[in-house]
């Protein structure tokens, strides 16, 4: 665990900025914000690329966090950036996260809630 804390508490940061920044917005905005959405999505990038050094146990202990899932985000966001769907990214950011988010605050302490 010693060595996933370091990334839990970078993806736990990545999520907090994309909350930030999706604050107070609906999708609609979002979808016309290209300034919103390059700020998500380079979080998403850098929070799946945490999310791939974490270790195998770290990962078999919280199953219920789809973690090839957003591994596959990562390679969206990075290679096929031209097919990203906005309505999906939306959908991520309300359903997914916030699981994420919450499965890593209660797992490291350093974190504050």
């Amino acid at each position: 665990m010693k060595d996933d804390t370091l990334y839990l508490i970078h993806i736990f940061e990545c999520i907090a900025r994309i909350e930030i920044y999706v604050d107070g917005i609906d999708f609609e905005r979002f979808q016309k914000d290209s300034l919103i959405q390059d700020a998500v999505l380079r979080n998403l990038q850098i929070m799946a690329e945490s999310t791939q050094r974490l270790s195998d146990s770290f990962k078999e202990k919280h199953q219920d966090i789809e973690w090839a899932n957003i591994s596959g985000l990562r390679n969206i966001l990075v290679h096929d950036y031209l097919g990203i769907d906005l309505e999906i990214v939306w959908n991520i950011i309300a359903s997914r996260l916030p699981h994420v988010k919450r499965t890593i605050g209660d797992y490291v302490p350093e974190i504050p809630q």
